[in-house]
């Protein structure tokens, strides 16, 4: 297992786990339970359960691919053009729900992999990864959430 294998499967949500619903991001509008849901969908993405329509044009899409796979982090604030300015609604009942909703999602990313090692899948802003690229994008995506929450 690799060390970012590692960190989804042993750190990220026992770190989620330390949020609250009533704290504060130190930027965005995101609460902790909108975060979660936000990375669940992240990961929905990644092996294909939430299909996106690519944003990025063919001319930017190798810039954004080499910012997407450096370890260059997500600046404070960041926009996503399929995110409006309001947080999307929350649909689980709890902190607590959404968090067992990206853990199942997280294991759903791992075994899709795991039987289509080969796979690719389009990621809307930086184009088509592979598994171990969006391993990297998905660790770079939680740190920054992390930070967001003063988690890391």
């Amino acid at each position: 297992m690799n060390t970012l294998e590692q960190f989804f499967k042993t750190e990220y949500i026992s770190l989620l786990n330390q949020l609250s619903d009533n704290e504060v991001g130190l930027w965005g509008v995101l609460s902790p339970q909108g975060m979660i849901e936000h990375m669940t969908d992240a990961f929905g993405n990644a092996h294909g359960r939430i299909h996106l329509p690519q944003q990025t044009p063919e001319a930017v899409l190798p810039k954004m691919r080499a910012f997407a796979l450096s370890d260059t982090p997500f600046k404070e604030n960041t926009k996503n053009a399929l995110m409006a300015e309001a947080p999307a609604p929350l649909r689980n009942h709890s902190i607590t729900d959404a968090i067992t909703e990206l853990e199942k999602e997280i294991a759903l990313f791992f075994e899709y992999y795991k039987q289509n090692s080969d796979a690719k899948k389009l990621n809307p802003f930086f184009g088509e990864f592979n598994y171990q690229e969006w391993l990297h994008l998905l660790h770079k995506h939680a740190m920054h959430h992390l930070k967001q929450f003063n988690l890391a």
